[in-house]
């Protein structure tokens, strides 16, 4: 039996998107009136969407509860298995000292405040973004930034600012994955779309994180430097987003605007070292002099990783691991049940490809990396479970957001919604990028602020009549500015800044960069769907290109074999010259 979503189950739309509106306001209501955990607010809105649908959308009970069991798994995986394995990965570099060179080493680059904001706020925040995110990144950045004696408001309040650009393409982009698993639209394009237009606040952002620290005079002695950074980070991640994937553009652009800072600042000093008011005459700075060597092995889990991701991302290779590791099934009593107020069946289709899948390429440069890094795998072994117990809460987090996106996607509720803001006719490219803020304010996750409202931005604007890459694209680049607002960012990042109970006044740090920006993010969206049309990427040639140029190539288990030998030669390498330095 096919069930029909009733798309105004009231016979008033104003009256049905109202109640629409329910299951999300209930989310807005518990995270921020009642100050609920994130995963007991997603609990109560999926429990309140159930009782919704079926009572007022006449979704039979047994499809309500298996379009909930859906999103679970697909929120177990992909999503909280990239997530296990990046926080993995990282936790190793952290039990094995190594993160401590790493630390040491970038903040001995230079004793400007400025640029110590723009490589470790900045730059490394947004490579830890690329492979870790969900909170990692502004944690360890701010906590970096007070172990150098920043002023804590400053140092947690510029990092929640910067951890703005990366956000979108996080934890191997996993919020752009989403966004195409739930609109409908090729990742890639998405991963277009977004790398066209994040790059302009990237090059912006440097220079306002430096204004906000000494004003506007101070920051044009440090022009030359924040161009640098700005620049090459724009670049990277506008060239790595539009021609590799949505996986690398942050670690990426991260790393190479780190090494572009670093470089110049060999030929290039400020005139004046800028330090805070209120700090001591005498600066404590690091001192410690590493080898080469011992940088490259501190570095060596996030260098196997992006070499192991690239090689994952290739057609060729994941058409050789579905070939041989993949489960395809379709959910059953689900698949092909619904149809939507077109009579369209919606299919749902679960892959378990566990070998091609993003998270496995993470855990396996993760394994790699323990021996590198001086650990041995039985103390690997410890770290995995002190990860998964790190991430109890969060992966229940996941899986319930993941829930509450399926049930108000399969009962009609996000399209209810989507007429309504229909209604707004030329006028709702400019409110697009404000759902996405909303969503990451709420749930405090790109990947469930895409999850919640990408099918609601793609319908609305077929509605419409403009591309809906703009306004999926939308979502995930307006999601971004609500990170540095949203309540689960905050707390993280008033704990890792000593700031506990001074959570207020950091929200008000913020709040006024995350408006600012979010209005020119609406104006630069409105633009693209109006005025810019040529921006937009377009679908069909764009995956031809991508799929048959790499296809043509080298077959995926050669692609592989050249891994194994790289990943050989960089290991053996480090053991040799380690080896030798301590003879």
């Amino acid at each position: 039996m096919i069930w029909i979503q009733p798309v105004n189950p009231l016979n008033n739309l104003t009256l049905s998107a109202l109640v629409a509106l329910v299951p999300i306001l209930v989310v807005f209501w518990a995270l921020v009136v009642k100050k609920t955990k994130g995963y007991k607010a997603s609990l109560m809105a999926c429990a309140v969407a159930i009782f919704i649908a079926v009572l007022v959308y006449g979704m039979p009970v047994k499809l309500a509860f298996l379009s909930i069991a859906n999103g679970a798994l697909y929120g177990f995986f992909p999503i909280c298995w990239i997530v296990i394995s990046a926080v993995f990965l990282f936790n190793i570099t952290v039990k094995s000292g190594q993160f401590e060179i790493i630390k040491h080493f970038m903040a001995a680059v230079t004793p400007d405040r400025r640029l110590q904001a723009m490589l470790i706020a900045f730059s490394f925040g947004a490579f830890l973004e690329g492979t870790a995110g969900f909170g990692a990144p502004v944690a360890i950045t701010a906590a970096m930034l007070v172990g150098l004696e920043f002023d804590a408001l400053y140092a947690t309040g510029l990092c929640l600012i910067a951890n703005t650009v990366p956000v979108a393409f996080g934890s191997v982009g996993i919020p752009i994955a989403v966004a195409s698993q739930i609109s409908g639209i090729h990742e890639m394009e998405i991963s277009q779309m977004v790398g066209r237009t994040l790059p302009i606040l990237s090059v912006f952002t440097p220079f306002y994180l430096v204004v906000l620290m000494c004003g506007f005079k101070r920051s044009i002695e440090v022009l030359p430097a924040i161009l640098v950074s700005g620049l090459s980070f724009g670049l990277l991640q506008f060239f790595t987003s539009n021609f590799i994937g949505p996986a690398l553009p942050d670690i990426i652009a991260g790393v190479g605007s780190i090494i572009a800072l670093i470089i110049f600042l060999k030929f290039w000093k400020p005139t004046t070292i800028w330090r805070f008011a209120s700090e001591k005459p005498r600066i404590v700075t690091v001192k410690d002099n590493y080898t080469t060597t011992q940088v490259i092995a501190a570095w060596s889990p996030f260098l196997l990783l992006t070499i192991v991701i690239l090689t994952w991302g290739l057609p060729p290779v994941k058409e050789f691991l579905n070939r041989y590791g993949q489960l395809q099934f379709n959910f059953p009593g689900l698949h092909n049940s619904i149809a939507d107020q077109k009579g369209t069946l919606l299919p749902h289709v679960f892959k378990f490809n566990y070998l091609s899948a993003a998270g496995t390429a993470v855990f396996l440069s993760a394994l790699i990396a323990i021996p590198v890094v001086g650990l041995t795998y039985k103390q690997g072994a410890a770290v995995f479970a002190d990860t998964l117990k790190q991430l109890m809460f969060p992966i229940i987090t996941i899986m319930s957001v993941l829930s509450f996106a399926y049930i108000v996607n399969d009962s009609g509720i996000t399209t209810t919604i989507a007429l309504l803001l229909a209604t707004t006719g030329p006028l709702f490219p400019f409110f697009a990028p404000v759902l996405g803020w909303l969503g990451v304010f709420i749930t405090g996750s790109d990947t469930a602020s895409n999850a919640l409202f990408t099918k609601l931005q793609y319908v609305t604007a077929t509605q419409i009549g403009i591309s809906p890459v703009v306004t999926v694209a939308a979502n995930c680049s307006g999601g971004v500015v609500g990170k540095m607002i949203s309540p689960q960012s905050i707390a993280v990042a008033a704990a890792a800044g000593n700031l506990v109970g001074k959570e207020s006044a950091l929200f008000r740090f913020t709040l006024k960069h995350s408006f600012f920006i979010l209005l020119f993010l609406c104006l630069l969206v409105m633009g693209q769907a109006y005025w810019f049309k040529w921006i937009v990427p377009a679908s069909t040639p764009v995956a031809a290109v991508n799929t048959v140029a790499l296809n043509t190539a080298l077959p995926g288990y050669t692609w592989l074999i050249i891994l194994a030998l790289i990943i050989a030669i960089f290991v053996a390498l480090i053991k040799l010259t380690g080896r030798k330095e301590s003879a």
